[in-house]
């Protein structure tokens, strides 16, 4: 059973249709029902989210930092209590795996906890001036109204991950979410709203008309700060929108992460950690191991070991537990694998599991392994964003790092190997964000998040998210 979520738009506190009466459609991907019709914002509608976020501002920012940390620290607790209803409401319109969906929540919760906590720790700086005429004084204080755009592949962790530094540093947001995914958004609103943040300090504004929306509120208006998750592609677009009123903005982008496995590595863990890097939220991450790099000598074995990890597990409706491959997240996300397997298969590479849709309801794919694919491969310098794992075989360490920075993505990396001062020296030379050092995981409230070069600018998440969303004034004075 879906859980009720509210569908109308949420701004200055209410629920209230769109303007003009539209609504767009909500589809569950593993069984391409309609399971909602949501409001669908106007630009009128995303201007008076934004006004509304503006009048809450002065009261917001000026709030106590402890009171700001007090309704963050509230919200982190009602997300945990209503989290079995809020991982099957993700489930439904999503389609991850509910053990997936129910590790998402708890993830999008800690940014919560996380964030009350560094709501009081904004700091400030005191030094007096090299010639000693003056004293310089260092404050932060928040940008302003800020605009949130959110993905579809985890539609609650990307909202919190933005909603609670913005709220903490004292920044009132419009949130607009995935169109694909906008009842996890605004049943987030509800719990918010419980949790005793003011009217108009969060705006939640679904549309199918985004393009039109979003252009507006960057290019007029109160908003002064941008924060976007989602492809390159678009992220460059809204940055080259913002360049216009110079916005504050950070960008959060499309991921290639190479997996490395050195012929020293413990290949239990090296297999255990593929499996997690690479399928977790259906292979619908930014930081999914997008292509496996193995030293020749163990190549063999680990391809065998990978190849009998994917087909053990079980694809299928998220709703059933024993299934921890759900459907792609829409039609278009499936077929676009279909094409990158066959773009795989014509440069000479060999499908060893998997390949192909499957038949019936549903946009399922099912894990694909794909062996002996040459390092000049278009399909290694695609994202993805799916179960599709192409492996490439290497002789040695500076080949494997040339062959992995040879990309304009640099969001994640993984490396395996048993020798910690190898694995230290190549996370430093790969060009990427992050680095999981014999881990298949590195997502973690507490840690910056965010990529180099196209994967993005900024970070998300640790003592450096909240910065996003402030700015440092300066006050030369003396006494």
């Amino acid at each position: 059973m879906i859980p009720a979520a509210p569908t109308d738009l949420f701004i200055d506190g209410a629920w209230r249709a769109a303007s003009d009466g539209q609504t767009f459609r909500v589809e569950n991907p593993a069984t391409q029902q309609v399971i909602a019709k949501v409001a669908d914002a106007s630009i009128e509608d995303g201007k008076a989210a934004a006004a509304a976020a503006a009048t809450a501002l002065p009261a917001w920012s000026r709030r106590a930092p402890r009171a700001r940390a007090e309704i963050l620290r509230r919200a982190y607790e009602l997300v945990i209590a209503a989290k079995d209803d809020l991982a099957d409401l993700i489930t439904a319109e999503n389609g991850k795996a509910l053990a997936d969906a129910r590790a998402e929540v708890a993830y999008a919760a800690e940014f919560f906890r996380w964030y009350s906590e560094e709501a009081v720790r904004i700091d400030g700086h005191l030094t007096l001036s090299p010639s000693g005429d003056k004293r310089i004084i260092e404050i932060s204080q928040p940008v302003g109204v800020s605009l949130l755009l959110t993905p579809w592949n985890l539609p609650a962790a990307m909202i919190t991950r933005k909603v609670a530094p913005a709220l903490a540093a004292g920044c009132t947001v419009v949130v607009k979410p995935s169109r694909q995914t906008p009842l996890t958004a605004l049943f987030l609103a509800r719990l918010i709203t419980e949790a005793g943040v003011p009217d108009g300090v969060v705006n939640i504004v679904p549309t199918a008309r985004d393009i039109a929306v979003t252009a507006e509120l960057i290019g007029d208006g109160p908003v002064r700060a941008l924060s976007f998750t989602g492809s390159t592609r678009v992220g460059s677009a809204l940055l080259g929108q913002a360049a216009e009123r110079v916005l504050k903005t950070s960008m959060e982008l499309g991921g290639n992460a190479p997996f490395i496995v050195f012929e020293d590595a413990d290949l239990d863990a090296a297999v255990t950690g593929a499996l997690v890097a690479k399928m977790r939220h259906n292979a619908e991450a930014c930081t999914a191991a997008n292509r496996f790099y193995v030293h020749a000598r163990v190549h063999e074995e680990f391809v065998s070991r990978l190849a009998e990890g994917l087909a053990a597990m079980k694809v299928g409706p998220g709703t059933d537990l024993s299934v921890q491959v759900g459907p792609m997240a829409s039609a278009s996300a499936r077929d676009s694998l279909t094409e990158a397997v066959q773009s795989a298969v014509d440069s000479g590479g060999r499908v060893l599991l998997g390949g192909s849709p499957m038949k019936g309801t549903g946009y399922y794919f099912p894990p694909t392994l794909i062996d002996h694919v040459p390092p000049t491969a278009a399909v290694l310098n695609e994202e993805l964003f799916g179960p599709v794992a192409p492996v490439v075989a290497f002789d040695s360490e500076d080949e494997v790092i040339t062959m992995a920075n040879s990309t304009e993505m640099g969001l994640g990396s993984y490396v395996f190997t048993r020798d910690l001062r190898r694995g230290l020296g190549v996370a430093e030379r790969l060009e990427s964000g992050m680095v999981g050092l014999n881990t298949g995981i590195f997502s973690d409230p507490a840690a910056p998040f965010g990529g180099v070069k196209q994967s993005g600018i900024g970070r998300e998440g640790g003592r450096h998210g909240i910065h996003e969303f402030l700015e440092t004034k300066y006050i030369a004075t003396q006494w």
